[in-house]
């Protein structure tokens, strides 16, 4: 795709983000949930599928940013255990730059906080590979949501419920919230894996000891690339944690089996290791959700486990993967005539 071409796509692509909820008003929720659908996987993909480190713990990262989110958000105003005692309900009023300024903050907030967790797990986990490091993962996920259920300061079990929107346009902050986090997100790693830093994390992927032996600090790549990715996921749950209103902490917040696998198959469906497959992937996964969930409720699970089982028998490298194949020239490679092959060897 040439410069001119990428320009006009992408202006197009933004012009059809700014319109669609205004087009489909009575899914804009739907439309918010596929941008969220979009960050996990992406954030997912920079280690899983540009690093080789299949994390199943990256949910650890999305409920920790919700419970961020809640704390800064009302303990700029009111003191959070007297608020979770009252359980929240109506009884503490926001007011509008109450909300606004909280929702800012806890923004940033649930993005360092959840960066910092990255760097200690990392450090403690990254000696972990192959299973051993998706199982540590998905410990420490667990882990996170138990002991949060038993914390009553911000809830315990029963949850924290979080201040209303101050207007009627919730459902539309809250989509372009996503939006505009997954757009930055495109953004930044459309620039991350043209740099010299996609190659050493690849480096890693392809074969670590030779990474090692090639004088790249693995360590050190590995922790930025998770840092960058929990930084991004923190975010997400900050917004969601706005969105839902009242979370609990397994069944919402730390969801190992819900949002963990989901983020994970929408990179498989796609194409792992690519900037785009993340994004069809989790675009291709939301429409079936939607569609099993409404309409084949009670098999929606048989038909997840389906898929997923006709995904890896048949699609391993997933839909980008399977276009490259068919349709190299699509994506700019240059494939030799056979028939020049055959003229030669006369």
């Amino acid at each position: 795709m040439t410069g001119k071409s990428s320009t006009s796509f992408h202006l197009a692509m933004l012009a059809a983000i700014i319109a669609a909820p205004f087009a489909f008003p009575d899914y804009q929720t739907q439309l918010a949930t596929l941008w969220l659908f979009i960050i996990v996987a992406m954030t997912w993909d920079m280690t899983g599928g540009q690093m080789g480190y299949n994390s199943l713990g990256n949910i650890f990262f999305y409920g920790t940013g919700m419970y961020v989110a809640a704390v800064i958000t009302i303990g700029l105003v009111y003191d959070v255990r007297e608020y979770n005692d009252a359980s929240g309900g109506g009884i503490f009023a926001f007011t509008t730059a109450q909300y606004f300024t909280g929702f800012g903050l806890s923004m940033i907030g649930a993005g360092l906080f959840c960066a910092f967790c990255a760097y200690v797990i990392g450090y403690l986990t990254f000696g972990l590979r192959g299973p051993y490091f998706a199982i540590g993962t998905l410990g420490v996920a667990i882990a996170a949501g138990e002991l949060v259920s038993n914390w009553e300061w911000v809830g315990g079990g029963q949850g924290i419920s979080m201040p209303n929107y101050p207007g009627e346009q919730e459902r539309l902050f809250i989509y372009f919230s996503f939006a505009a986090v997954g757009v930055v997100l495109y953004l930044f790693l459309r620039w991350l894996y043209a740099t010299r830093f996609t190659a050493a994390i690849n480096a890693i992927r392809d074969d670590e000891e030779k990474a090692e032996a090639m004088g790249i600090h693995t360590l050190r790549y590995k922790l930025a690339a998770w840092v960058m990715s929990a930084f991004f996921i923190g975010i997400a749950g900050g917004i969601s944690a706005f969105q839902l209103l009242h979370f609990e902490p397994l069944e919402t917040a730390y969801q190992t089996i819900n949002l963990g696998i989901f983020m994970v198959v929408c990179v498989l469906l796609g194409g792992k290791g690519t900037l785009w497959g993340p994004i069809i992937g989790a675009i291709m996964f939301h429409v079936f959700k939607e569609v099993t969930w409404n309409y084949f409720l009670g098999w929606q699970w048989v038909a997840l486990g389906a898929l997923i089982v006709v995904t890896v028998v048949y699609f391993q490298d997933g839909l980008m993967g399977w276009l490259t194949t068919k349709r190299p020239e699509w994506f700019g490679i240059r494939v030799e005539n056979k028939n020049i092959a055959s003229d030669s060897g006369r």
